[in-house]
């Protein structure tokens, strides 16, 4: 099954979204998660950025995971300095992977995994 970018333009970013097309940017790793026919992870429904929630439930997902070079379906943990402070999922787009992210200035966008890995202290990728 291949991955449809344009079905993800109906996206508006809605903190704590978990519904599409009202997604924040864990809600998104889910709903990509399910259109390529992978396991979904728990939903932390409620859960955001504020009071470290997003770090400290990423940090116990992780426990669950297990790190891995970028594929399609994979999770991005992203930090600025030691703390997770966004999530993405990386997407095979015309034959190569990028990463598919949701965020309140631009809803969803897709780009090239190094283009995007500049923009934070460190990313890691998870099954």
């Amino acid at each position: 099954m291949s991955f449809n970018a344009d079905r993800y333009r109906a996206v508006i970013w809605t903190k704590g979204g978990r519904d599409f097309p009202a997604l924040d940017c864990f809600g998104l790793i889910n709903e990509v998660r399910r259109d390529l026919n992978l396991p979904v992870w728990p939903d932390f429904a409620g859960v955001t950025k504020d009071n470290g929630g997003l770090d400290a439930n990423a940090r116990l997902m992780f426990e669950r995971l297990e790190k891995c070079q970028p594929q399609a379906g994979a999770g991005v943990a992203c930090y600025s300095g030691g703390v997770v402070d966004h999530v993405a999922v990386v997407v095979e787009l015309n034959g190569l992977l990028h990463v598919a992210e949701c965020n309140p200035r631009t809803n969803v966008t897709f780009l090239p995994l190094q283009r995007f890995a500049r923009r934070f202290y460190r990313v890691e990728y998870w099954r």
